[in-house]
């Protein structure tokens, strides 16, 4: 039986609690029906691979494991709250989402099985995954040598991304990629994967480690600690970099003094403009509302107003939000809690 006696305990008790004392298991958890809907999928596909799956600290899948980690926050609903109230959002919180994810990792995990991109004709169609991952990508929004399936254009990052998203692309039922990217130049990596997959079909993996590397057992560290390093990921930056943008945007004539402060204005419009400039871009939550509170910060200390129309200035805040959080994101490296 599973130890849950902090399910009950108060955020700042539980955030007490080491990751390795929640006793945490998929089986049982709301991800089981998930990872029973993926294996479905694959069998509907003609493949007999399963990844092996633990919980982890994030989605990742380690190099030379056919496999891969999903958070732990989504085996249980408390969890889940809670990553909300520090992250606000839950990375694969719906089904929708969290199968894309599922998809995506199991690309990465049958590509490592297979040891597949050692293949020429995989490098010829996605690029060489010895590639190094750079800390920046510019991605370009109107391409159409990608396909589309996590947000912020992800296939773009790198040729492994590329062949796991095309990968998940092609394994969602229903997709219709055929009419979906005719004419796009990804529809060739597409039919590639389709064929790929059919040779796969009676071939027992050459890669079948079990290896769980960072398995939630294995992690002492505090959920409070968890959260400070996420954060922390997630971006703190210098605040006086938007200080020429606010002061477009809003005022510092002493003659507006009667005017609603620029700090009070994005404060009453924080939690719209943090939903939809993450929905809009793709970016994390928590990256959005880092660029929210400095913008706030900043506009308090540099006793700006608002000068124009209210609609006008939201319109514009958005802007530079979306700006600046897509900047931010291009910028940190994607890191795993270890």
């Amino acid at each position: 039986m599973r130890r849950t006696g902090w399910v009950e305990l108060p955020t700042e008790e539980l955030l007490e609690v080491r990751l390795c004392d929640l006793d945490l298991g998929i089986a049982g958890s709301p991800l089981e029906p998930r990872l029973e809907e993926l294996y479905g999928e694959l069998r509907a596909a003609g493949l007999g691979f399963r990844p092996n799956v633990w919980l982890s600290t994030d989605w990742f899948a380690p190099e030379g494991v056919p496999g891969f980690a999903i958070p732990f926050y989504l085996a249980h609903p408390r969890l889940a709250r809670l990553e909300r109230q520090q992250m606000f959002q839950v990375e694969g919180g719906d089904r929708r989402w969290c199968m894309q994810l599922l998809r995506h990792e199991t690309g990465h995990a049958i590509d490592c099985a297979h040891r597949l991109h050692y293949r020429r004709a995989w490098r010829e169609h996605f690029g060489r995954a010895s590639a190094p991952y750079r800390a920046t990508y510019v991605p370009d929004p109107d391409s159409r040598r990608f396909v589309h399936n996590l947000p912020d254009f992800y296939a773009q990052s790198h040729p492994l991304e590329d062949f796991a998203e095309t990968f998940a692309v092609w394994l969602r039922p229903g997709a219709r990629w055929r009419t979906r990217y005719v004419d796009w130049p990804a529809l060739r990596k597409l039919v590639y994967v389709d064929a790929l997959m059919a040779e796969l079909a009676d071939h027992r993996p050459a890669v079948r480690s079990r290896e769980r590397t960072d398995s939630l057992p294995t992690v002492r560290m505090t959920l409070r600690e968890y959260y400070r390093r996420k954060q922390a990921h997630y971006g703190r930056e210098d605040f006086s970099g938007y200080d020429r943008d606010l002061r477009r945007l809003f005022s510092d004539d002493p003659s507006r003094w009667r005017r609603k402060s620029a700090a009070a204005f994005l404060r009453e419009r924080r939690s719209h403009l943090r939903r939809g400039v993450a929905q809009w871009t793709g970016q994390h939550r928590y990256v959005v509302d880092e660029v929210l509170k400095g913008m706030i910060q900043r506009s308090r200390e540099l006793g700006l107003r608002v000068s124009g129309s209210e609609r006008e200035a939201g319109e514009g805040a958005a802007a530079l939000v979306t700006l600046h959080a897509t900047r931010i994101a291009r910028m940190r490296h994607r890191e795993y809690f270890r």
